[in-house]
């Protein structure tokens, strides 16, 4: 995603409501340098089309008008990603058969490279993948890590939050360094499945129907450098490199996946390159 919010235009503000955290609101505003509004003030809200919305259940993100669609935000406790942990196909779900843990018993690094609100991260650590999250796009990272503060605080959640890191900063810079033999790798760190699940312009109308879609729209451009990212990420990666794309979406420019697992809507490009290890833990 664009790592760009778009405060140049003041098209975004950071409120709070009553029962939100006010100073966590304000240094939020301060770090984005877009303008804080304190309470919700109606006149002042039409002022801006997007607001990033403290509350009593967190961080969320809300576009403001007439019909605009509900607050989007990260959540792991409940909701989706709450139904699929409690509820959850396993190791048969598709980006889980796309990762490859059908194939290995050992516990995998993967790199979410894209990670926007961490759905399909947060089910991979469920499972029990050690993950490291990139979103450069300071508005999502800001919901991201709000998302993943509030479900460490959740019993069930815990011990998976605890395979998540989220990291500051592009991951194309991180994997080009790690590719060149020059990353960070003072804890070790090798990234054995690099994921890609980047954002392309949306020529499918279906697709605009989706509340976090047309609430994403409104503060994030489109990956346009997706071909250099999966380039980064074939050279990082140590087995494999998945990307998820549209169902009928065109393959990021570059070379040609091996093989693909598709489903309804999205399917999952794989680019093999070594071959999983298959032992025990």
């Amino acid at each position: 995603m664009s790592s760009e919010p778009p405060a140049s235009d003041q098209s975004l503000a950071v409120a709070c409501s009553p029962l939100g955290d006010a100073v966590q609101a304000r240094e939020l505003a301060t770090q984005l340098a877009i303008p804080f509004l304190g309470a919700v003030k109606p006149k002042l809200v039409a002022d801006f089309p997007v607001l990033l919305m403290f509350d009593e259940l967190g961080l969320s993100l809300q576009v403001t008008g007439k019909g605009a669609p509900g607050p989007v935000r990260a959540e792991f406790v409940s909701g989706k990603a709450g139904y699929r942990r409690e509820h959850g196909g396993g190791t048969g779900q598709l980006v889980a058969k796309a990762i490859g843990l059908q194939k290995t018993r050992v516990p995998l690094h993967v790199v979410d490279a894209t990670a926007g609100l961490g759905q399909d991260a947060f089910v991979l650590a469920g499972l029990g993948c050690r993950v490291t999250l990139f979103e450069r796009n300071p508005v999502i990272h800001a919901l991201l890590a709000d998302g993943l503060a509030r479900a460490a605080l959740n019993t069930e959640c815990a011990p998976i939050i605890a395979r998540m890191t989220l990291r500051a900063g592009s991951s194309r810079a991180w994997l080009e360094s790690l590719g060149k033999g020059a990353g960070d790798t003072a804890e070790g760190d090798v990234a054995d499945i690099v994921y890609l699940d980047p954002m392309f312009p949306h020529r499918d109308k279906s697709a605009l129907v989706k509340k976090e879609m047309q609430v994403f729209r409104t503060v994030v451009g489109d990956d346009d450098d997706a071909a250099e990212l999966l380039a980064a990420a074939l050279k990082a990666a140590t087995y494999r490199v998945v990307v998820k794309r549209p169902r009928k979406a065109p393959s990021i420019e570059g070379p040609e996946p091996a093989t693909r697992i598709e489903g309804k809507s999205s399917r999952y490009d794989i680019y093999p390159l070594k071959a999983l290890p298959s032992g025990n833990a």
